[in-house]
């Protein structure tokens, strides 16, 4: 039995953004694959903001004084515990909608692309080296392909 993310959308932003069952279909798809290997529902929470909170919360966490279009903050059992948490996803609105636009990409595209590839960072994808990154990357494009979107890294 696939286990479910269990979702929470904080909206912190009073722009426009896609419905919460949009983002659930995003977050399941992108773990659908280590879901299934899961006996218990995750919790995952995406906070959504404007540039000031993620560029507080980039500064803060990365040390980088700018805002971002999204950060992931995957959840850090303490040895001896175990809580059905994935993490934290802060997107930014302004950030979304203007990469958007600047790429030629259709709004709901770049949501879905960026929660996907946040939520793969929480289950632990990364693309600091080369080889992890092109793997990561193959995966956004298969996934981005059911949700009939083309590649996003075209």
């Amino acid at each position: 039995m696939t286990s479910k993310i269990l979702l929470d959308v904080q909206m912190a932003s009073s722009l426009p953004t896609p419905e919460v069952d949009q983002f659930q279909l995003w977050a399941q798809l992108a773990g659908e694959d280590v879901l299934k290997q899961q006996s218990e529902d995750q919790e995952l929470t995406i906070r959504i903001v404007d540039e000031r909170e993620i560029q507080s919360l980039n500064h803060t966490y990365r040390n980088q004084n700018k805002p971002t279009n999204v950060l992931s903050f995957p959840y850090e059992q303490a040895p001896g515990m175990h809580v059905p948490l994935l993490g934290d996803l802060v997107v930014c609105v302004p950030i979304v909608l203007q990469e958007a636009k600047e790429q030629g990409k259709p709004i709901d595209s770049h949501w879905a692309h960026l929660v996907i590839h946040g939520v793969l960072h929480l289950l632990g994808y990364d693309h600091i080296q080369d080889e992890e990154a092109e793997k990561m990357e193959q995966l956004e494009v298969t996934l981005m392909a059911k949700l009939g979107y083309a590649n996003p890294y075209l």
